[in-house]
């Protein structure tokens, strides 16, 4: 079974529109802003000019909202991989597919002492998706 359609029937996603910072890991490629089509505790889809393809490792800055969590909103750092990769002709960009394998809670003391969100400390919480 195909495990983005597996993942969807763990977490609905949700069409929210939550903004972004989008950084490929390993690579000198700028982080980019972008903002989620719809979004789920394990996974987002968002529009991008990324050089993205499926397999590639990425972190992903966001504020999960309580619609997502059932809690206050928090920042969330979340690494993953790209699952799906689509063309939007709407907006002449790619739609991609992020699968969470793992997340940090960055604590709001920390974010607003570095204004660098890939250097903030993480003395939050970590964990996978499927702990919560």
């Amino acid at each position: 079974m195909n495990a983005y359609l597996s993942d969807r029937r763990r977490a609905p996603r949700r069409d929210l529109a939550v903004r972004l910072r989008i950084r490929i890991l390993r690579s000198r490629v700028p982080a980019q802003g972008a903002e989620s089509v719809n979004l789920s505790e394990r996974g987002v889809y968002f529009a991008t000019n990324l050089p993205l393809q499926e397999g590639t490792p990425v972190e992903v800055l966001l504020q999960m909202p309580a619609e997502i969590t059932g809690k206050q909103p928090i920042e969330w750092r979340c690494t993953g991989h790209v699952v799906r990769v689509q063309p939007m002709r709407a907006q002449d960009a790619l739609g991609v597919g992020v699968c969470f394998d793992c997340y940090e809670i960055v604590r709001l003391s920390d974010a607003s002492r570095s204004p660098n969100p890939w250097e903030r400390g993480g003395s939050g919480g970590i964990g996978t998706p499927s702990q919560q």
